[in-house]
């Protein structure tokens, strides 16, 4: 199996993806476990003076005047972690608590949270033995970082709480702790903080959104081009020279790959015939400049990820000179920002695949496609509420991409009074990302329907290949009405697990 190990830094959205949902193992390297030693003997010196010291013996939050005496100071770790494991409603997904996890051991990997090397070496044998602890959708708001979730996983390393085991039952943490032989840790001073400041689960909800994107843009100009094919639009709008004298590069990328899926289509073109279509409508013609600025706001969001795994947050934090000092470095902003702006591209991207859609089912502006698809239309509706379901899912994402962080409630009494609301932008992006694989499904099964419509003419050889492999995969062609949810649904995995893309690079090669 794939082992990910873990240095005083260096990690990657890679090794991220390839722990949470690669299951690869976990191996603290040499470096990490000196940089741990050593930042805690720090601490521990700090710990043994009268003068407190925030995070060691102080309380937290709004308490942070009470000094504590030497005798309640593991109490004070236990404490902390209990009472901030407050999450409630559904389950967390298992792949977010896995980089949740995975994200933490990296931050306290570094050798700036004074965290005991045995510490660290259990949070790796947690993730090795794949004992994923119970986290709660609602208890974060992004600022102190996410601090009920890691709390919940902080709490299994104590042997307390609920966690899956590798079997996916839910059982007591101390229970599958015991079955793999892992002893829970007694907390010492500032390492019950050091375990729940931190934007791991933003972070790691970014870095999954930002890999299932990257799949789902190039699958949205694979849709896109079957939609203008299926119109007998034109291609020469794909022509490089037009998209180099607006030199977005996501533009550039997009308008490349339609142009890759067209090649050899004899539908295109064919409005050139049509007098009163002189071009084809904006969401066919300008679908390199919507999905490719969605592109380039990706770029952006990994620039500002790579930069949050190259971080260390806590708060305090232990320098290498030897001060143990206070910071903001856990606000969560940088990454609500991103998470909000992806989820403005998405709703954009599912919304111009809508209004393609229902382009291809109205008879007045389809050119010659029966209404709504139907084998006999009036006694077949065709795929009438296929593009209903379709712009529900739409208007879902456009209520998605209302910003999380724009909105900030103050909290421990007033010590917190600026939150970024991170944790909630990630949520509700990772069900935007899960929708807009949906709406894109119902536009490749409306497109190849389409396609196979217009009798008489070659689609292009990538096209054919998606139809053939969707075909293949039990997603049926037109013909008169049926149950149409399982086609939907088979058209939905087909897009979901890379099969769509498959195909076509078949006959294209790698798209960009």
């Amino acid at each position: 199996m794939h082992t990910v190990v873990v240095g005083t830094s260096g990690v990657t959205a890679s090794d991220v993806l390839a722990v949470a949902r690669g299951g690869a193992r976990v191996q603290l390297s040499g470096e990490a476990v000196a940089a741990l030693a050593a930042a805690r003997e720090i601490v521990d010196a700090l710990a043994a003076k009268p003068d407190p010291v925030y995070g060691v013996s102080t309380g937290f939050g709004a308490l942070a005047t009470r000094h504590i005496s030497p005798e309640l100071r593991a109490q004070l770790q236990r404490n902390i972690v209990r009472s901030h494991a407050a999450g409630m409603g559904p389950r967390v997904e298992r792949d977010v608590v896995r980089a949740l996890m995975f994200l933490r051991l990296k931050t306290v990997c570094s050798g700036h949270t004074g965290v005991r090397p045995e510490v660290a070496q259990t949070m790796a044998d947690l993730l090795n033995a794949g004992i994923t602890p119970v986290v709660h959708e609602y208890g974060s708001l992004g600022c102190s970082g996410d601090l009920a979730p890691l709390s919940h996983c902080a709490l299994a390393l104590m042997g307390e709480g609920d966690a899956e085991g590798p079997d996916g039952a839910v059982r007591p943490a101390a229970e599958l702790l015991a079955a793999h032989g892992i002893q829970p840790v007694e907390l010492r001073e500032k390492e019950g903080l050091a375990l729940l400041n931190g934007t791991d689960g933003m972070l790691g909800m970014l870095i999954m959104a930002l890999a299932d994107l990257e799949m789902l843009y190039r699958s949205a100009d694979v849709t896109a081009a079957l939609s203008l094919e299926a119109l007998l639009g034109t291609d020469r709008v794909l022509a490089p020279e037009l998209h180099a004298i607006r030199p977005h590069p996501g533009q550039a990328a997009s308008a490349a790959n339609m142009a890759a899926v067209l090649k050899g289509s004899g539908l295109t073109g064919h409005h050139q015939d049509d007098a009163p279509r002189v071009q084809d409508a904006y969401s066919v013609r300008c679908a390199p400049q919507v999905a490719g600025a969605g592109r380039d706001t990706m770029a952006h969001a990994r620039l500002v990820a790579d930069r949050e795994l190259a971080s260390a947050v806590d708060n305090p934090v232990v320098l290498p000179d030897g001060r143990v000092e206070s910071n903001g470095n856990f606000h969560g902003a940088p990454v609500a920002y991103v998470l909000d702006f992806l989820a403005v591209a998405v709703a954009d991207l599912g919304s111009i695949a809508e209004r393609r859609t229902d382009r291809l089912l109205d008879k007045n502006r389809s050119h010659g496609l029966p209404p709504f698809l139907a084998d006999d239309a009036g006694v077949d509706s065709g795929l009438m509420i296929a593009q209903y379901t379709q712009a529900a899912l739409v208007s879902e994402l456009k209520r998605l991409a209302v910003p999380a962080s724009a909105d900030s409630i103050p909290s421990s009494a007033m010590q917190e009074d600026h939150v970024s609301m991170g944790w909630s932008a990630a949520r509700k992006l990772r069900t935007a990302v899960d929708n807009l694989t949906r709406v894109l499904a119902v536009e490749l099964y409306a497109a190849t329907r389409a396609v196979e419509l217009r009798e008489g003419l070659t689609p292009a050889p990538a096209t054919r290949a998606v139809i053939d492999a969707l075909r293949e995969a039990g997603v049926q062609g037109p013909g008169p009405d049926r149950f149409l949810a399982p086609d939907l649904a088979a058209a939905d995995a087909f897009v979901r697990d890379g099969r769509l893309l498959a195909a076509v690079e078949t006959v294209t090669g790698p798209l960009l």
